[in-house]
C-alpha cells in the first residue's frame, strides 16, 4: 500500500509564507519510481483546483494565479514534495492536497502503478 502524506498548513497572515510537504511512504513493498506530483487546492465552496506539478525531471508549471508566489520542488531521495507559499494572500486559503503518481515493488514481485491522494492540510490565510 502506499501512502501520501501532507503537512505544514497552518494560520498565517496575509504577506506571509508557509511551506508544505507531501511524503509517499509505502507498505508491503517499496516505492521503485515516483513520476509527476502535483499540488491541488480546495477552497470552502469550490472546487478542487490544480496549484501546480513537477516531473521527475524537476520541471514545474504552476497556474497563473501563484506565478511568482508559489514554487515547487521535490527530493526524490525522500520522495518528498515542497509547495513553497510567499506572500499570501487570503484567497489562497484552503485544503491543499498533494497528488503523485508511483510505481511500487510489491513484496510478490509485481510491480504496481497508481495515482494517489493525500489527506490535505489546511491552509488560513487571514488578519
Amino acid at each position: 500500500q502506499v501512502q501520501v502524506v501532507e503537512s505544514g498548513g497552518g494560520v498565517v497572515q496575509p504577506g506571509g509564507s508557509l511551506t508544505l510537504s507531501c511524503a509517499a511512504s509505502a507498505t508491503f513493498g517499496s516505492i521503485i519510481r515516483i513520476d509527476d506530483m502535483g499540488w491541488y487546492r480546495q477552497a470552502p465552496g469550490k472546487e478542487r483546483e490544480l496549484v501546480g506539478t513537477i516531473g521527475s525531471d524537476g520541471n514545474t508549471q504552476n497556474i497563473h494565479s501563484v506565478k511568482g508566489r508559489f514554487t515547487i520542488r521535490r527530493d526524490n531521495a525522500k520522495k518528498t514534495a515542497y509547495l513553497q507559499m510567499n506572500s499570501l494572500k487570503p484567497e489562497d486559503t484552503g485544503v491543499y492536497y498533494c497528488n503523485a503518481e508511483i510505481v511500487m515493488k510489491r513484496i510478490d514481485g509485481e510491480l504496481e502503478v497508481g495515482r494517489y491522494w493525500g489527506q490535505g492540510t489546511q491552509v488560513i490565510v487571514s488578519s
